[in-house]
């Protein structure tokens, strides 16, 4: 596949060279030459440093959220830097702009939107996840936001960012929100995770939405590694509740670096109310003349932003759709279903115990030898483990805390000596990760 995207991106960028030679010859200024044996000398280092990074692109890694960009996406996202589009407003990149609001338009539709939406591409989730909350503030402005104890530190960051007062609110046993601790008089939006960036857990939606209709609080969902999800809504896969009802919400973040096959530098914000709009009104002296239509940078907290990255979104949903049994759904069944046999082969080892079932693609675990009775025992294997793969090379892990008594309530039998213990964590993003997980498993019982 890489073949091929080079191929394509040759093509593709001799195409371009002769579009841009079409406005006349020209030479480029001398103070911006570097002679061939100073490139291949500077790219031969670069590559050197580049070899130093853990095997991101391989199957072997399971640890943090990284996920290389297809080859598709990254020729996508080469050829159209040879230009360097800004996507603020149309004049900075008229293609790439329009780009942007046909993805727009496909990820609004996908998640339920329909035509009548607001939204755009940002730098990120978490700048995805400012905006939001800044319209939550806009919207509200004497009132807080609230969030659960397992949301991402972002919106606990963000708010104070924003000067606005938040609360956390407590998960019970079940998963579900204990809401009888929050006010509603005193919250204005409430954040629902689906997909927390921990273990992949789901936030009960279709609780909060009653509450939140019954007190008349805005919804936002913070889907930024999830999202991408919802093509299996409809599949046994998962539990669908939740991801049938996010068209419900008041607004939507994505991360298509996360799980949608981009470079870093894509996240994504969706308002179901497109009035919000009247919050971002500003006025340029030089930058929105060339159109009467409406410029993404007049509904948007950032200013200049990479119109590759749209240009790169749009060429992968175009070879991969957001659909069930193809595209991305296919792409997201196969991350799913490693987890779930993980989870399967883990509950017959040894040495590995699954500290619960996964209810996305991220598994916790902790490996365990006969002696094994506390916490701090597991902490500290786990923490060998761990180093050990690394220094081998023969896998890379994740280490995650969770709380003792947490971790009593679902694994009794272990004594809580310490107020957290460290687990393994993997994150099965690629779906090459299916046929490998058996042979990573084996990797990890021998070193146990």
């Amino acid at each position: 596949m890489d073949k091929q995207a080079k191929q394509a991106l040759d093509t593709g960028l001799e195409s371009l060279q002769n579009w841009k030679e079409s406005y006349g010859a020209w030479d480029v200024d001398s103070t911006l030459f570097v002679s061939d044996s100073k490139a291949e000398e500077v790219f031969t280092r670069l590559s050197q440093r580049l070899k130093c990074n853990y095997p991101f692109h391989h199957p072997v890694y399971a640890g943090q959220m990284l996920k290389p960009p297809h080859p598709i996406t990254w020729a996508a996202y080469a050829m159209a830097m040879s230009i360097n589009p800004n996507n603020h407003a149309l004049d900075g990149g008229p293609p790439s702009s329009e780009m942007e609001k046909e993805v727009i338009t496909e990820l609004a539709d996908f998640f339920g939107y329909g035509k009548n939406y607001l939204g755009h591409l940002t730098a990120s989730g978490t700048i995805a996840n400012l905006e939001a909350l800044w319209i939550a503030r806009e919207s509200h402005p004497d009132k807080m936001i609230a969030f659960s104890s397992n949301s991402h530190y972002t919106h606990e960051r963000m708010c104070g960012v924003l000067a606005v007062d938040s609360i956390k609110i407590p998960i019970l046993e079940d998963g579900s929100f204990d809401l009888d601790k929050v006010n509603p008089d005193g919250v204005g939006t409430i954040v629902v995770t689906l997909g927390t960036t921990g273990l992949g857990e789901v936030e009960p939606l279709d609780q909060v939405i009653l509450w939140a209709k019954e007190h008349g609080v805005r919804i936002h969902i913070d889907a930024a590694y999830g999202g991408f999800f919802r093509t299996l809504k409809d599949s046994e896969l998962i539990d669908g509740t939740s991801w049938k009802l996010m068209q419900e919400a008041d607004s939507i973040v994505v991360d298509p670096h996360k799980h949608g096959l981009q470079p870093y530098g894509c996240g994504c914000v969706l308002f179901k109310d497109p009035e919000v709009g009247r919050f971002y009104k500003h006025d340029s002296p030089y930058t929105y003349f060339t159109s009467d239509d409406l410029h993404l940078g007049e509904i948007s907290l950032e200013c200049s932003r990479a119109g590759a990255a749209a240009v790169a979104l749009w060429a992968t949903l175009q070879c991969f759709p957001l659909k069930e049994n193809e595209g991305f759904g296919a792409i997201m069944a196969k991350c799913r279903q490693a987890a779930l046999k993980g989870y399967s082969l883990m509950e017959n080892s040894g040495n590995l115990v699954p500290y619960k079932k996964p209810e996305l693609d991220i598994l916790g675990y902790f490996p365990i030898h006969q002696s094994t009775k506390s916490t701090s025992q597991i902490s500290e294997l786990s923490k060998k483990v761990f180093e050990k793969g690394m220094k081998d090379q023969s896998f890379y892990l994740s280490l995650f805390k969770v709380p003792s008594l947490e971790f009593k309530r679902l694994h009794s039998e272990y004594e809580a000596d310490t107020e957290t213990v460290t687990i393994l964590r993997s994150v099965f993003m690629r779906p090459e990760q299916l046929d490998f997980v058996g042979e990573l498993i084996s990797r990890i019982e021998k070193v146990i």
